[in-house]
């Protein structure tokens, strides 16, 4: 049954007491809009992905200080600059990662392979086979996706490829995932 607009309330209510009504498996095809209804979530869905603290008249974060990922953007960034080989891989998540100022600064060396965690460490696997050092940013919770990867594109074929894991023990605004 949809696509539904999520949005809509009498029309998804409507949806869900139809398929109340089939004796059958039934799929909903919702779509909905990340930050629907607030323009600065609406324009930046990547900004919004996992929010903490931000000004609602702005839209912008409030920190009260550093964090983990910021400090591993800026300390990947600081190595990039003296090793060409450096490369960052991230699964969509070049915001939450702390990647984003290495994909600004070192666009020829950011890949973003979308949400697809597997693909990031064969990936990696690849590119360190070709001589270059993969970091694969990553959070804890996605990580579970990639053992097989890890270790029979990674750890079999002994290369050099860091797997910096975020987001593993407390984490605060961000939640469980």
């Amino acid at each position: 049954m949809g696509p539904i607009d999520g949005h809509n309330i009498t029309q998804l209510c409507e949806a869900l007491e139809g398929a109340k009504m089939v004796n059958a498996p039934v799929l909903l095809h919702i779509n909905t809009v990340k930050g629907k209804g607030y323009d600065f979530a609406e324009k930046s869905p990547s900004e919004f992905h996992g929010i903490s603290k931000f000004n609602i008249n702005t839209g912008e974060p409030v920190y009260g200080g550093t964090n983990f990922s910021a400090e591993f953007g800026d300390f990947l960034c600081d190595i990039a600059s003296k090793d060409k080989r450096i490369c960052a891989i991230t699964a969509a998540m070049s915001l939450g990662t702390g990647l984003e100022k290495f994909r600004k600064q070192f666009p020829d060396r950011f890949y973003d392979v979308g949400i697809a965690e597997e693909h990031a460490v064969t990936f990696s696997s690849g590119l360190a086979r070709g001589g270059m050092v993969p970091v694969f940013a990553v959070y804890s919770t996605f990580l579970q996706r990639c053992y097989d990867q890890l270790v029979h594109d990674g750890a079999m074929q002994h290369l050099h490829m860091i797997i910096a894991v975020d987001r593993a023990g407390f984490v605060g605004e961000d939640g469980i995932s």
